[in-house]
C-alpha cells in the first residue's frame, strides 16, 4: 500500500530497555513517534486518546515486556465533584491568580523548577535538567500548547511571586497536563492537586469534556493522588472505562 501524495504516515520506533522510573527493579521500553508538520495536532489528539504522552515533538507510550502497570487516566470535567478535602484545598488557594501564556521559557520559571526538582525529585530523570533543556521542553512544540503561570501576591512589596507552572496542551476534547511543578516550600497548600482542579475549571469553561493526567501506575504510591479525582476514566483494551470499574 502506497502513501497518498503529500501525506507522510508516522513512523514508530522502540527504545532499548532502561530502568523504570516508577517501579524499582523493573525495566521500561517505550514506543514513540515524531509530531511534525501540519498533521501534528490531530496526530497528537489521536495518540493521546490511545494512551500516548507528549514530550517536545515526540509522542511516546510504555511498551514494556510483561508489564502493563502504566494506565492512562482522564477526569470527566463536567461531572467532577470536589471532595471535602479538595474543597479545602480550593479555599486555601483562593488568593492565587493564574494566567495562560504562549510557550516561552523564562528564567523565573526555571528557577522555580530547579527548587522543585532539588527538593522533590533528587536523583530523578529530570534532576540534571539545564536551562537549555527546560527551554526545549517548553518551546519545542508543534501543537497547541500554553504555559500557565500561578502567582501569589505579596502585598508588602506590591508584587506577585511565581508559585506554580503548568505546561498544557489543548486537544480537541480536553486539556492534557504535559508537566507541572510548584514551590516546594508551600506544601501546606497542596498545589499539585490545586493545579489539577484549576485545569478541570478551565476545561469546563472551554466546553472541553476531559482533563488528561497521564499515567496512573499500579503499585507506585507517588501516583495514588490521581485516583482521588472522580469521576476518573482509565484506558483499557476495550477503550476508556470508569476507573472504579477497572481499578477499584
Amino acid at each position: 500500500m502506497t502513501e497518498p501524495m503529500g501525506v507522510r504516515f508516522p513512523q514508530f520506533y522502540l527504545t532499548v530497555p532502561g530502568p523504570c522510573p516508577y517501579l524499582p527493579e523493573r525495566l521500561e521500553r517505550k514506543v514513540f513517534t515524531q509530531l511534525q508538520g501540519g498533521l501534528a495536532a490531530p496526530l497528537n489528539d489521536a495518540l493521546t486518546h490511545a494512551g500516548f504522552r507528549r514530550s517536545q515533538n515526540i509522542a511516546y507510550k510504555p511498551a514494556c515486556d510483561s508489564c502493563n502497570a502504566c494506565i492512562s487516566v482522564r477526569i470527566v470535567a463536567e461531572e467532577f465533584e470536589a471532595s471535602r478535602s479538595q474543597k479545602r484545598i480550593l479555599r486555601r488557594n483562593q488568593d492565587i491568580e493564574s494566567e495562560s501564556h504562549v510557550p516561552q521559557a523564562t528564567a523565573e520559571q526555571y528557577s522555580l523548577l530547579r527548587a522543585y526538582l532539588d527538593q522533590r525529585h533528587t536523583g530523578g530523570g529530570m534532576s540534571d535538567m539545564t536551562v537549555l533543556d527546560y527551554s526545549a521542553m517548553v518551546e519545542e512544540t508543534s501543537v497547541n500548547t500554553a504555559v500557565i503561570e500561578y502567582r501569589l501576591k505579596d502585598a508588602a512589596f506590591n508584587e506577585s511571586n511565581l508559585v506554580a507552572v503548568a505546561l498544557t496542551d489543548t486537544l480537541a476534547d480536553g486539556l492534557s497536563m504535559v508537566y507541572s511543578y510548584f514551590e516546594p516550600d508551600l506544601s501546606g497548600r497542596s498545589l499539585g492537586s490545586y493545579l489539577i482542579m484549576d485545569h478541570v475549571r478551565r476545561a469546563v469553561e472551554l466546553d472541553l469534556p476531559y482533563v488528561y493526567l497521564g499515567y496512573w501506575v499500579a503499585g507506585c504510591s507517588k501516583m495514588d493522588y490521581k485516583a482521588k479525582f472522580r469521576p476518573l476514566e482509565a484506558l483499557t483494551g476495550d477503550g476508556w472505562r470508569p476507573f472504579n470499574e477497572t481499578h477499584a
